[in-house]
């Protein structure tokens, strides 16, 4: 996993630079400090599918990229058969697969996230990225935080937000919970 995070690591800081913008610049549009900048692009820490989008958004290039090293091929429409989405396991809390990594020029990013149960005493990781967020809950028990609210979706309910809020899912009753996120 690690190998894979640095790999990542270095495709983000070698289009940057190919692309002659500064961290500076791409840290301001993340949001973070040059210095936690630097700890993703030199692969020193894991970097959060939402700022993976962010990164993707100012290089102007698709996730897939990021995370695969090729640009997605497919114009008119993609096939992504269950459990072959490419896997993008980047926080400990949450597994996710990429649905559509070969459709060029997306205009959103369906993921297929699985979430499993915390340990007792183990409070949700919240997190916020730009735009909105559609999720759609497809099996299991989900627990949302959002604006310090806890809403609980089962299998079939759903949540549209604008993820520019801080936000967190929790897995429920003990079983692993799965949802469709559309990521806008």
């Amino acid at each position: 996993m690690h190998e894979k995070i640095r790999e990542m690591a270095t495709r983000i800081k070698a289009l940057r630079e190919s692309m002659e913008i500064s961290p500076e610049d791409v840290a301001e549009h993340l949001k973070l400090s040059l210095d936690q900048y630097r700890e993703y692009e030199n692969g020193e820490s894991d970097i959060p599918v939402s700022l993976l989008l962010g990164i993707a958004s100012r290089l102007d290039v698709d996730m897939a990229v990021l995370l695969t090293g090729e640009n997605p091929r497919m114009k008119y429409f993609t096939v992504t058969r269950k459990d072959k989405g490419v896997a993008v396991e980047r926080r400990s809390q949450y597994k996710y697969q990429n649905l559509a990594s070969n459709f060029i020029h997306k205009k959103a990013e369906p993921l297929l996230v699985t979430v499993e149960p915390k340990p007792l005493g183990k409070g949700a990781e919240m997190n916020s990225h730009p735009g909105q967020e559609f999720n759609y809950v497809v099996q299991g028990v989900l627990k949302i935080h959002i604006l310090g609210n806890e809403l609980i979706l089962r299998e079939g309910d759903s949540i549209y937000f604008n993820s520019e809020c801080p936000h967190a899912m929790e897995a429920m009753e003990n079983a692993p919970a799965k949802f469709l996120a559309i990521i806008f």
